[in-house]
C-alpha cells in the first residue's frame, strides 16, 4: 500500500484522485525545487561545496599524474618480463597450480621447471591473460610496483614449526612438494 490515509480518505468521500494527484506533483516539485530565499547560510553552504569539489579534483589530478608517472615505469616492466620469460615446454605434464587474486591458475611444466619454482629460483606473473615464468628477483620487482600481477612468488617462511614432544607423528617426514 503506498499510502494508507489517502486511500481511507479517498474511500470515505472526503477528497477526491485530483485532489491527491495535485498534492503529489507538488510534493515533487518541493522536492526538485531549492529556493533560494539569498541567506547567508545558504551562500556560505554553496561556497564550502565548490571548495570541496575543487580539492577534491585536484586531488583526483595529481593521482592521475602519479599513475601516469608510474605507467612508464610499468610499461617498462611489462617488456622486460616478456622479454625474460621463460618458454615453457610443449610436452610438460606436471600441473603447477598458483593462486592469484582468489582464482586457481594451471601451468604446465616440466621437473626441472617445478623443482625451480619451488626452490625459489622462479615466480610467475600473469598478465593480460598470460602467465610467465621469470627469474625470482623479476617477479620480486612486479610484486613491488603491481602485486595484482604475481601470480606465484616463493619466500622463505621465519617461522619455525615446533614439535610438541608427545606428538605421535614426529617421526614421520610431510613433504612439501605433495602433488594431487
Amino acid at each position: 500500500m503506498a499510502n494508507a490515509l489517502q486511500e481511507q480518505l479517498l474511500k470515505a468521500g472526503l477528497t477526491s484522485k485530483q485532489k491527491v494527484r495535485d498534492v503529489k506533483t507538488k510534493k515533487k516539485r518541493d522536492r526538485k525545487a531549492k529556493v533560494d530565499d539569498g541567506s547567508a547560510a545558504l551562500k556560505q553552504q554553496i561556497a564550502q561545496q565548490k571548495q570541496d569539489q575543487a580539492a577534491k579534483d585536484k586531488a583526483l589530478n595529481e593521482q592521475r599524474f602519479n599513475e601516469a608517472n608510474e605507467k612508464g615505469l610499468v610499461r617498462g616492466l611489462v617488456t622486460e618480463f616478456k622479454k625474460a620469460a621463460i618458454t615453457l615446454p610443449k610436452d610438460a605434464e606436471i600441473k603447477f597450480n598458483y593462486t592469484l587474486e582468489n582464482k586457481i591458475y594451471p601451468l604446465y611444466v616440466d621437473e626441472k621447471l617445478q623443482s625451480e619454482l619451488l626452490n625459489g629460483r622462479l615466480g610467475i606473473v600473469r598478465y593480460e591473460d598470460a602467465s610467465y615464468v621469470v627469474p625470482h628477483k623479476l617477479a620480486e620487482r612486479v610484486n613491488l610496483l603491481v602485486p595484482a600481477w604475481c601470480g606465484y612468488l616463493w619466500q622463505a617462511s621465519d617461522d619455525t614449526q615446533v614439535v610438541e614432544e608427545d606428538d605421535p607423528y614426529a617421526d614421520y617426514v610431510i613433504p612439501d612438494d605433495l602433488m594431487w
